[in-house]
């Protein structure tokens, strides 16, 4: 029996036998809420489907399998169709959507129930150097410091969603070291781990970090190693974007593996892929790496999404050392001509351990597509230099990528096309790689529809049922719907969620395995999936025969508390 299977039998098993199992005996009530009935129960062990029914009362799951006919507020004819746990987005990027509508209309309607925030940045904490953040919430201004302070915001404000949070290694950093680039004291260093073990106490799940741009950079393994063994205590992970996706990538995985064994602590790798054509089918090593670390005992894991196109920012191919002092330092070196020499030397070149995403795609414009909310999103970047270029045959492409990101503040948005089908899918059909979208919780309509988003905001999961598990017949459909579901949960310990069993809260997604797909491309993103039927989170329906309830009754998870 594999680690993560032992991990969710220990799950099903410890809920059984607590003392608040019993407050769930069927017998302690002849009515239910809801029953799905006649469906293909796809449970998120992996265990091969079986017919049944499932019935919920209250925010939890009672019974699962033949169910008496009793009274029940409503039933659901499942005929046809899985019902499988909710599933759990282990890496999103929803925290300030979330609060600008609740209704998290693209990740419910892929079955989403539970999203997992934080990467580089978290929602929480703002403090020390940076200031506290603010935003406006059904017209009143909030403002928040503490990541605690945000998840208290999220239960207030009201979210379709469950939702769960890491502490940003950028947080902490800048709350210490502001925007420059010094190398930090150990005192200091101290200081970030308190800031990190503080959010750990406010109910983060670990430390996330993104070190491939500055401030998440900066940090030198040593350093994120004394900072990430602030969430051991916590039984914490380290989830992290690696420093080099690149031609650096076998030397980031290492890099993630040594800082998990060192902390004595969990890794999970965030979308795992080799972004750079020089490397292109070489995933078998990263695999091999990932192996061996497990063999001697280290718990290290990761999680893809299901495209061969990355997101990003246009800034990104701006070397790190011209990020340094902020948005405006940046923004003032990009304009200065001798400045500007120095960084096309370094974009062309390179810089030792940087990596570039423009050598990553071999220098053509046209693996580059804006995705930012300016005059040019939904076009590659070839085309944008065509327009801005006409007439000027002799312009320098270089100064207009420059004159691009002074006019738009130093932030375009860009999906790039950098890794390859064969590589995702090796790393996709590992027993210890799970499913993560990489997106946020945006809509076809209203103020969430904005730029020109990955396809991944709306397609993650069911492209992973209908194109991997279905017609390409990748995964099993049970191993697709675990790496969604109970896999999740057991790398960052939610207790009783993604699993369909009696005492566990009442997430469910109920799809046609048969229609379920995908429609969200890189050039029409905002189009919704088709087959996801019915999703219930803590008890109540938000999506009901694929229209969106309005119901919000998602709830803020903190590690330690079982909500």
């Amino acid at each position: 029996m594999t680690f993560q299977r032992r991990f969710v039998l220990c799950l099903v098993l410890l809920f059984l036998s607590s003392p608040h199992s019993a407050s769930y005996a069927i017998a302690q009530d002849d009515s239910y809420d809801l029953v799905l009935r006649n469906g293909r129960i796809i449970d998120g062990t992996g265990n091969p489907w079986c017919s049944g029914d499932v019935a919920i009362r209250g925010d939890r799951v009672v019974a699962i399998g033949r169910v008496e006919r009793i009274r029940a507020k409503r039933e659901i004819d499942a005929t046809g169709l899985v019902i499988a746990p909710g599933f759990i987005d282990i890496h999103s990027h929803s925290d300030f959507l979330l609060l600008e509508d609740g209704n998290a209309n693209s990740k419910i309607r892929q079955g989403v129930t539970t999203e997992v925030l934080g990467e580089g940045d978290s929602a929480g904490p703002y403090e020390g150097k940076r200031s506290p953040r603010q935003v406006t919430v059904g017209g009143s201004v909030e403002q928040w410091s503490t990541l605690g302070e945000y998840l208290d915001l999220i239960d207030r404000s009201g979210v379709a969603t469950n939702v769960a949070s890491y502490v940003g290694l950028n947080n902490a950093w800048q709350a210490v070291m502001g925007d420059a680039f010094d190398r930090p004291t150990g005192e200091q260093i101290q200081a970030m781990r308190q800031i990190v073990e503080r959010a750990m106490r406010d109910g983060a799940y670990g430390l996330s970090s993104q070190v491939m741009m500055p401030p998440g950079s900066l940090a030198t393994t040593d350093d994120i190693v004394e900072i990430a063994k602030a969430v051991e205590p916590f039984g914490g992970i380290y989830s992290t974007h690696i420093r080099n996706e690149g031609t650096g990538v076998f030397a980031s995985v290492k890099e993630a593996i040594e800082i998990g064994e060192r902390a004595g602590i969990a890794v999970d790798v965030i979308h795992l892929k080799i972004a750079d054509q020089q490397f292109w089918g070489r995933m078998n090593e990263v695999v091999a790496l990932i192996d061996a670390a497990r063999d001697r005992g280290v718990n290290v894991q990761a999680n893809v999404y299901p495209y061969t196109r990355g997101n990003n920012n246009l800034v990104s191919i701006i070397p790190p050392w011209a990020h340094e002092g902020g948005r405006d330092k940046l923004l003032g070196r990009l304009r200065d001509p001798r400045q500007r020499e120095r960084l096309k030397r370094d974009i062309v070149n390179g810089v030792e351990g940087w990596y570039n995403h423009y050598t990553a795609v071999g220098g053509d414009w046209s693996r580059m597509l804006v995705s930012g909310n300016n005059r040019f999103q939904g076009l590659t970047m070839d085309r944008v230099m065509s327009l801005r270029t006409r007439n000027r045959s002799n312009a320098d492409l270089l100064d207009e990528l420059f004159d691009f990101l002074i006019e738009e503040q130093g932030s375009v948005s860009t999906v790039y096309a950098h890794h390859t089908e064969e590589d995702m899918n090796l790393a996709m059909t590992q027993p210890w790689c799970s499913i993560g979208s990489d997106g946020s919780a945006y809509a076809i309509d209203g103020p969430l529809r904005r730029g020109n988003p990955h396809p991944r905001n709306f397609g993650t999961f069911p492209r992973v049922l209908g194109v991997y598990a279905r017609d390409r017949k990748l995964l099993r459909l049970e191993d697709a719907i675990r790496k969604m579901t109970s896999m999740n949960a057991a790398k960052i310990g939610l207790p009783q969620r993604g699993l369909l069993a009696p005492g566990f809260f009442a997430d469910v997604t109920v799809f046609d395995p048969h229609t379920v797909i995908d429609r969200a491309t890189y050039t029409d993103p905002f189009r919704y999936n088709e087959g996801i039927k019915y999703v219930i989170v803590n008890g109540s329906i938000v999506l009901d025969a694929g229209q969106h309830t309005g119901a919000r009754p998602g709830r803020a998870l903190r590690r330690g508390h079982f909500d």
